[in-house]
């Protein structure tokens, strides 16, 4: 099922995810399409849209909170020797067209807007795929390249003066339950060990589901992970981690994750494995 404005992803003709490209939303979410829910095979939501705690949060997306000065994440911006502050600069993520939309998955164009110009364009790829009868894997490609004559770059709430706080690009705000999931890669465990840090991999278990996040090229991989599990449960992949990413005119960043969902909860050997499977060429 399709609308102009919703598209259904599909599993082996089971809806596992609802694509909203125009959202309604105020300003200061800096709207932008969004996954939400995203479910489990069995049905589980496995994402979070608007919560109390940051409504800004939208499922799945891409979000950068600072792009030349811009906030395409929504919220208050974090301001060196000021901290998190209201500003109106806040920018919008919009539709253009899909150049492709299928039951598994879609290729979008996207235009970055912010003070009436565009800043960035966008081309993002997005495929769902059954990888065994109790998960599948979401793979979501971005491209930003920089439509403006001069130079850009992405920064974070980090490379503004804030350590620890660099998040921005791709980003998943998981389900909210009353215990926090548990976090781990292949060497490491916990939220103090895994933020920050790069890894192949990183999984996410919740009471009955388990996320988990793969960087799906090198340079991605580079990119190390932005993880909450106390304060909320939400995984991301940093851009911009202690330095501004420059973008010069008409250069493009690309990165790619792939995402496995999974009913259950997966140990080390199991979220390996089928990380394996979506990951492979």
């Amino acid at each position: 099922m399709t609308s102009n404005d919703t598209t259904v992803l599909r599993v082996a003709g089971r809806p596992v995810g609802r694509y909203v490209t125009r959202p309604e939303l105020p300003a200061r979410l800096s709207p932008r399409p969004y996954l939400h829910p995203v479910t489990t095979l069995s049905g589980t939501a496995v994402t979070e849209l608007g919560p109390a705690d940051h409504t800004h949060h939208l499922g799945v997306g891409v979000a950068v909170p600072d792009v030349e000065g811009h906030n395409f994440w929504g919220g208050r911006t974090y301001v060196r020797d000021q901290g998190p502050t209201e500003l109106d600069n806040h920018g919008s993520q919009r539709h253009v067209a899909f150049q492709l939309r299928d039951p598994d998955g879609f290729v979008e164009e996207l235009r970055w807007v912010a003070a009436g110009a565009e800043l960035l364009r966008e081309r993002r790829t997005v495929a769902a795929t059954e990888l065994t009868d109790t998960a599948w894997a979401l793979d979501l490609t971005f491209s930003l390249t920089n439509v403006t004559p001069d130079p850009l770059s992405i920064g974070s709430p980090a490379t503004n003066g804030r350590p620890g706080a660099a998040y921005g690009g791709f980003f998943w705000r998981a389900r909210k339950e009353a215990e926090a999931p548990d976090v781990f890669t292949s060497g490491t465990k916990g939220e103090s060990e895994v933020h920050g840090r790069r890894a192949d991999w990183l999984a996410l278990a919740g009471s009955t589901w388990t996320l988990v996040f793969a960087g799906a090229t090198e340079q991605t991989r580079r990119d190390p992970w932005f993880v909450r599990t106390e304060e909320y449960p939400g995984v991301g992949s940093s851009l911009a981690y202690d330095e501004r990413l420059p973008v010069p005119p008409g250069e493009t960043v690309v990165r790619r994750i792939v995402t496995v969902v999974a009913d259950g909860r997966l140990d080390r050997d199991q979220a390996a494995a089928l990380v394996r499977k979506a990951v492979s060429p």
